[in-house]
């Protein structure tokens, strides 16, 4: 007896082997199909009809009618039994091809849901990296618009501040305008009144050397009458001859000679009859002091040329300059101190003492040389060392490219232009300071002080 099953799956689960190995089979056997209809599947079966499953051996024939009745009874029970069994094997059949098409079902539902899960997964991660870009995109925005609120806050705020200060600076610079402007007003009146003073000083100066002159004369008219008088009374003649024929060649002998007073005296340059106008300090540290130089209310200009600086000029009894050609001779006889005072603005005093001083020959340019240095206007000489060479606004003997003596005035021995320079412009107070052309000594003042007065002495070291 055939048991053959053929089914079809509208879920595309087709069992096309068996029904390619059975369809032949089939075509000759007479068959029934039946449909099943499970969830979203349908099941067709093809079931053999009853006559095709008689058993070779079955008694039945073509002739069955008119066999008895008890016969045919034994075969519509067997065959009713056949079908039974054929039923109870297509049943378990049909269980357990449902089972198998159940379980390949439940695979491919898992599959399928697993495949789901897969993509969606998939599907939200991505949908998660886009949304975490954009929340990063998001953020770095916001991040930099509070940067750009913060700086606009803080520059809002250094704006202020700097208001606030220049509003300060404005009210500070204000003030110091109104300051500046009163103290413009008080030494516009201070420099009136100096100006008044210093034409006063003038007058007065004036005045003195008109006294002096004056002085002078009457001094040389007295002379006279002694010496017409000595003329007249012969009992006299010879004193006033040997008087007549002392002569002196510094200030020391002055003194030495006994007259021991301030003033001023004829001098004798060494082996010549010339003379020579000079002050003599009889006074400082022991006298016999001659005055070679003297700087003290700038009534006489040392801006001269080289041959005023060699014969001297200005006035001995106040300022002037005894003359280079003279001092040459005098410090080349015998060996000579130098003695510097100094006097400042302010009231203080200072001293240079140098031990040997002597000036070289016109043709070596009256060159200084100084040894020996001691004194209060400090350590180191502002004479450069070892000594330079004398020069004027005509004659150029320093050791710069540049004209010391017209850049900073006056006849000097300069070096390159050098820590010092007495003969400089003068300058009278509160208009001293910050001075690169005034009376200069560097290692006392500094180089921008101008002093209040200078004198420069010699003196015969056995003195």
């Amino acid at each position: 007896m055939w048991q053959i099953v053929f089914f079809t799956l509208s879920c595309d689960l087709v069992l096309a082997a068996a029904y390619n190995n059975f369809r032949k089979s089939m075509d000759s056997i007479g068959k029934k199909q039946y449909q099943v209809q499970h969830g979203s599947c349908s099941y067709t079966f093809l079931l053999p009809e009853m006559d095709n499953c008689r058993s070779p051996s079955s008694p039945y024939v073509s002739n069955a009618v008119q066999r008895d009745a008890p016969l045919e009874y034994d075969d519509s029970v067997q065959r009713l039994q056949l079908l039974e069994n054929i039923m109870e094997n297509n049943t378990q059949w049909l269980m357990k091809l449902e089972n198998y098409i159940q379980d390949n079902m439940k695979k491919e539902m898992v599959e399928m849901q697993q495949n789901a899960v897969q993509n969606q997964t998939a599907v939200m991660i991505e949908i998660g990296t886009s949304l975490l870009n954009q929340t990063a995109e998001q953020t770095r925005k916001l991040t930099d618009v509070e940067a750009q609120v913060s700086n606009a806050t803080f520059t809002s705020f250094l704006e202020k501040k700097v208001l606030a200060m220049e509003d300060n600076h404005i009210v500070q610079l204000q003030s110091m305008k109104e300051e500046k402007d009163q103290l413009q007003v008080l030494v516009s009146r201070q420099n009136s009144i100096i100006e008044e003073l210093e034409k006063k000083l003038v007058t007065a100066t004036v005045n003195n050397s008109v006294l002096q002159r004056q002085q002078h004369h009457l001094m040389e008219t007295v002379n006279n009458l002694v010496t017409m008088m000595s003329t007249s009374n012969p009992a006299r003649s010879p004193i006033v001859a040997r008087e007549e024929q002392i002569s002196f060649r510094d200030c020391a002998e002055v003194f030495k000679s006994g007259q021991t007073t301030n003033g001023i005296y004829t001098l004798t340059f060494p082996n010549s009859t010339e003379e020579t106008k000079a002050f003599c300090d009889m006074e400082a540290g022991g006298g016999g002091w001659t005055i070679i130089q003297r700087r003290e209310d700038g009534s006489v200009d040392f801006q001269r040329t080289w041959k005023e600086y060699k014969v001297g000029f200005g006035n001995p009894s106040g300022e002037y300059w005894l003359g280079n050609e003279f001092v040459s001779q005098l410090t080349n006889q015998q060996r000579y101190v130098l003695k510097i005072l100094f006097k400042d603005w302010e009231g203080n005093e200072a001293y240079s003492l140098y031990e040997h001083f002597y000036l070289s020959s016109e043709e070596l340019n009256y060159r200084i040389h100084l040894k020996g240095l001691t004194g209060t206007a400090g350590k180191i000489s502002s004479i450069s060392q070892p000594g330079n060479d004398f020069s004027t606004k005509d004659a150029d003997n320093d050791k710069c490219i540049c004209k010391c003596s017209q850049m900073l005035t006056g006849g000097w021995w300069f070096d390159a232009c050098g820590p010092s320079n007495l003969n400089g412009m003068y300058y009278p107070q509160r208009q001293n300071t910050n001075k690169f052309n005034g009376i200069k000594w560097y290692y006392w003042k500094g180089s921008g002080y101008s002093l209040k007065a200078t004198t420069m002495m010699i003196r015969p070291a056995d003195f």
